[in-house]
């Protein structure tokens, strides 16, 4: 006989990660639909454990029956509360219409408690945890905020020509100039950095719970605010690493990544990871944009074909007179330059009255031709 032949509780299907699988990802590898429709009475228990799982939206739960009993129980409990109340009355329409007010509020509270569940044993420890609200709001400058809801990266050009590859569902903020004797800028998200060198003004990013300082380099930080790890991988030149005073740490020691190094961050234990190959790491490996792969290192290379390396890298169009450049060949260095400062050396390179405009993820080049 089939396990869930006996099941009579909704805990029993909640529980049951052949149903989860099923009303979650719509995979039916038991035969969950079928074995329903077999009894009414069966199908009415499925029903309401459907709606109870939808309504959680707890990914991948891998819950044991004694969680899930422990949840039930509290929630039970808070049903029983207003059943009482519903018992004063013997008006049998008023006692039925709460009673299915009672079953949606059943829903409700389970949901209650199993975020609360979650959030407190699987996510996070709110005491450490910093939000990008808090980080803006401890900077006194007026600041600039770019917000990327599209499905493709951004290009963002700073005052002092670094730029910010800004991953979809991503968000920075940043001072229209910088005055003073630091660089900071504020991210949640993804975002990949090309700064421009300045030994006597450094450049802070903060994000999360973490600060990255660096000098003049490449570098890419990964830190969404609902996810568990921050992670910063360096491409060129040397970044520092710490936490953020705002997150409560007493350590605050820095951690130093050289190119091809990494950094993870695990929020919930408050501990960093250093990664000193980053080739050994799956999660890294798979997370390797085409900026970070790309050479630009060119020896007689055509311009045109320079061009489509940095349209392919930064993911933006480029338009520019194909006739006038078809002869051009350039041998140049570009690697640790920020995207406008590559594009200068370029157009400085073709001929005096070369020129580019910027627009967002749009760039126009004008040129009579090669020197």
């Amino acid at each position: 006989m089939q396990k869930r032949n006996q099941y009579t509780e909704i805990e029993d299907f909640l529980a049951d990660e052949s149903f989860q699988l099923w009303i979650l990802s719509k995979v039916d590898e038991q035969g969950w639909e079928e074995w329903t429709l077999e009894n009414l009475q069966r199908a009415k228990l499925v029903e309401d454990a459907r709606l109870l799982l939808l309504a959680m939206k707890v990914p991948d739960s891998k819950l044991s029956s004694s969680q899930v009993h422990e949840a039930l129980q509290e929630t039970w409990h808070k049903i029983a509360q207003r059943e009482a109340i519903s018992q004063e009355t013997s008006d049998i329409r008023k006692l039925k219409i709460q009673r299915y007010w009672i079953s949606g509020i059943a829903a409700a509270v389970l949901v209650g408690v199993f975020s609360t569940w979650f959030f407190k044993s699987d996510i996070l420890p709110t005491d450490n945890v910093v939000t990008y609200k808090e980080l803006v709001e401890e900077n006194n400058e007026g600041l600039v905020e770019q917000t990327n809801n599209t499905e493709k990266s951004q290009i963002i050009t700073l005052s002092d020509g670094s730029s910010v590859l800004l991953q979809p569902n991503s968000k920075l903020s940043y001072p229209k100039i910088f005055t003073g004797n630091e660089r900071k800028v504020y991210l949640s998200g993804e975002g990949f950095f090309e700064i421009s060198k300045n030994p006597k003004k450094p450049f802070f990013v903060y994000a999360n719970e973490i600060v990255t300082r660096v000098v003049g380099t490449s570098f890419r930080i990964k830190a969404y605010p609902d996810q568990q790890n921050v992670e910063v991988l360096v491409r060129t030149g040397k970044v520092r690493v710490k936490s953020n005073e705002l997150a409560g740490s007493v350590e605050n020691d820095e951690i130093v990544l050289l190119p091809n190094q990494a950094v993870r961050f695990a929020r919930k234990e408050f501990v960093f990871n250093k990664i000193t190959n980053i080739t050994v790491d799956p999660v890294l490996v798979n997370s390797v944009t085409n900026i970070e792969q790309l050479s630009f290192e060119f020896t007689d290379i055509p311009v045109a074909q320079i061009l489509e390396t940095i349209e392919q890298a930064y993911l933006v169009d480029i338009d520019f007179p194909h006739d006038k450049l078809k002869d051009c060949r350039l041998t140049t260095s570009l690697s640790d330059q920020p995207l406008a400062e590559k594009l200068k050396i370029i157009c400085k390179s073709i001929g005096n009255d070369t020129n580019y405009e910027m627009n967002g993820n749009q760039i126009v080049i004008t040129t009579s031709g090669c020197n």
